[in-house]
């Protein structure tokens, strides 16, 4: 597993690194001892998975506020999806500023982001399936989120989200959302 750096500091792309034969590969998806070397969470006892169905599904953008800030690794499973992740801590020099990657199962690639950030992905394909590893429980008032099209953050989705919930299209501003709250 190879760990990248991306334009945004705290947030890093996991690459797979297949070894492969007649078979087909096996490759290494976590180790906890390589990412305490870079200094990177190791603590994931929460696994998830979302399936979504239609391609243009959104969900996002969505963090937990302290003191039960998530730090998570996202895996596509299947299909294919654009992922971002947005730095909301209000005392940050990246406040508001986002990063965006594509993951596919055919590519293998997972997004750390690191608590303090907001998360969100749109699908690119139908019937896409996305893993989740969190380092916290889920603990809903403390639940975060902001407009997945905020003109403020101005993520450049890569299509049109057409399926998202009622909760997700309510959701505020990032200005209005108190995301000082989410401090670590």
């Amino acid at each position: 597993m190879k760990i990248e750096p991306t334009t945004l500091p705290g947030v890093f792309k996991f690459c797979l690194e297949p070894q492969a034969d007649e078979r087909g590969y096996f490759a290494r998806t976590f180790c906890g001892r390589q990412l305490a070397e870079a200094g990177l969470e190791t603590s994931f006892p929460e696994h998830s998975i979302s399936f979504n169905r239609a391609a243009g599904t959104l969900r996002g953008m969505h963090w937990q506020a302290a003191p039960g800030g998530e730090t998570k690794i996202v895996r596509c499973t299947r299909g294919r999806v654009f992922d971002v992740a947005v730095d909301v801590r209000a005392e940050s020099a990246t406040y508001g500023q986002w990063v965006g990657e594509e993951l596919s199962a055919a590519h293998g690639v997972a997004l750390y982001i690191p608590r303090g950030f907001a998360h969100g992905f749109v699908t690119l394909e139908a019937e896409s399936e996305l893993l989740y590893y969190i380092s916290a429980p889920y603990q809903p008032e403390l639940a975060r989120g902001f407009r997945f099209d905020d003109v403020a953050v101005d993520i450049a989705w890569p299509l049109t989200p057409t399926v998202l919930s009622e909760r997700d299209a309510g959701l505020p501003l990032l200005g209005r959302t108190g995301a000082s709250g989410c401090q670590e």
